[in-house]
């Protein structure tokens, strides 16, 4: 019976020192550098979780083949792992535990979408595992205190506000009247309130307000509305499939409005998928290929855009782009800790300051990234080459703005 009791704990020691010794080595496994995230690769989200999941790898691949990570003299490579968080917010929570308690995970890269950041970020936070995310724009995510948390891409409030400004000053500097249709989602309320502040402060006014159906698959009641009330602009967030729905049924109804501003219209790829329906709407976006930000890894967004075409067949929506960014964070911010030691790697984070193909990056105490403005463009087409140039802000202007949209009846 004393050997049994032997025996049995000297296996129960040896699995404790096994387990600690996988947990305390896991960040960093031979020369790589293991990261984690749960990623929306089925659900509602999971044309824009896949289009976060290539902009990761493709960051991979290129930091790891032009000399990898430097710490402590060695040469590291960056490798993570994945699991699908089905667009629902309790399993990313579910699997942020995993990946950190046992796969032992010390650094996360963030899931898509601002509610699937909402869910995973108090989970970093309880372990103190720095998390670097390029697809949680919600406003709401840099009010807690968070100090694990940083944000590559602008906040949700900013998305939509300046086509609000846009439209009043195409109005001789007047206000304008402006209908809404919102997701029900964390970064589409954001969205909202951005664009009631800036109804406010123009002194506009809300005419519609309403919230788009949870399956984001028919808005033809506000466009009904719409064309009964004849508003200034027409504002829209629904991520990709609203963003599809808006187009698809404003050309069945044949709605015309001076102004469509929307958000996700490259993730949709609404030319693609709608042709000259999609001409003329404005689109906020985090990113263009024309911006003239550069690194030394992608160059500049002309470069990123092709880079990203030939490994995936497809022109890179910005959220893309952000998750190439979010690895080129980490990778700096590994380089000036010098360290693995998840509290070094974090104050390295808050202190960075670095341009990259996509933006400069630069953190408030709260985390978000409060260098790199918004941009808007419009799709343009030319038969039927249809093309997204940049209309604001003037600095980064490629073209000029069309306004107001030509009637369906004149197109």
């Amino acid at each position: 019976m004393k050997l049994n009791k032997i025996i049995l704990s000297f296996i129960s020691a040896l699995a404790l020192l096994l387990s600690t010794s996988i947990t305390s080595f896991a960040k960093v496994v031979g020369d790589k550098i293991i990261l984690g995230s749960a990623i929306s690769l089925t659900g509602k989200y999971s044309s824009n979780g896949v289009h976060t999941q290539n902009g990761y790898n493709m960051a991979v691949d290129r930091i790891n083949s032009m000399g990898g990570v430097k710490v402590g003299g060695k040469t590291y490579k960056f490798e993570i792992i994945y699991y699908d968080d089905e667009s629902n917010p309790k399993r990313a929570a579910q699997l942020a535990e995993r990946l950190i308690s046992q796969d032992g995970v010390e650094f996360m890269l963030g899931p898509y979408s601002s509610g699937l950041t909402k869910a995973i970020a108090p989970v970093t936070e309880k372990y103190g595992v720095p998390m670097v995310e390029a697809n949680g724009a919600s406003r709401s995510l840099f009010t807690k205190g968070y100090k694990y948390l940083f944000a590559v891409l602008a906040p949700a409030n900013l998305y939509l506000d300046v086509a609000i400004d846009l439209a009043v000053e195409k109005n001789g500097g007047k206000p304008v009247t402006v209908a809404m249709a919102f997701e029900q989602d964390a970064f589409s309320q954001d969205v909202r309130l951005g664009v009631l502040e800036a109804i406010d402060r123009t002194g506009s006014k809300k005419v519609i307000d309403d919230k788009l159906p949870k399956e984001l698959n028919d808005m033809a009641a506000t466009l009904a509305k719409v064309k009964a009330v004849k508003p200034d602009v027409l504002v829209v967030s629904g991520h990709t499939k609203g963003a599809l729905t808006a187009i698809r049924q404003i050309a069945e109804m044949k709605v015309d409005v001076p102004m469509l501003a929307m958000t996700h219209c490259d993730a949709a790829k609404l030319s693609k998928q709608h042709g000259k329906n999609s001409q003329y709407a404005l689109c906020a976006s985090q990113w263009h290929k024309t911006l003239t930000y550069k690194d030394d890894f992608f160059k500049d967004g002309m470069t990123y855009d092709a880079d990203f075409k030939k490994l995936f067949d497809y022109a890179p929506p910005y959220q893309a782009a952000e998750s190439s960014a979010a690895l080129l964070v980490f990778k700096d911010a590994f380089e000036r800790a010098d360290s693995f030691d998840k509290v070094k790697v974090r104050d390295a984070l808050a202190a960075t300051n670095m341009q990259t193909f996509y933006g400069n990056i630069k953190f408030a105490e709260g985390g978000q990234n409060v260098d790199k403005p918004m941009v808007l463009f419009q799709v343009m087409c030319d038969g039927d080459n249809c093309e997204n140039k940049v209309v604001a802000p003037t600095k980064w202007a490629s073209a000029e703005l069309i306004h107001p949209i030509p009637s369906w009846s004149k197109r």
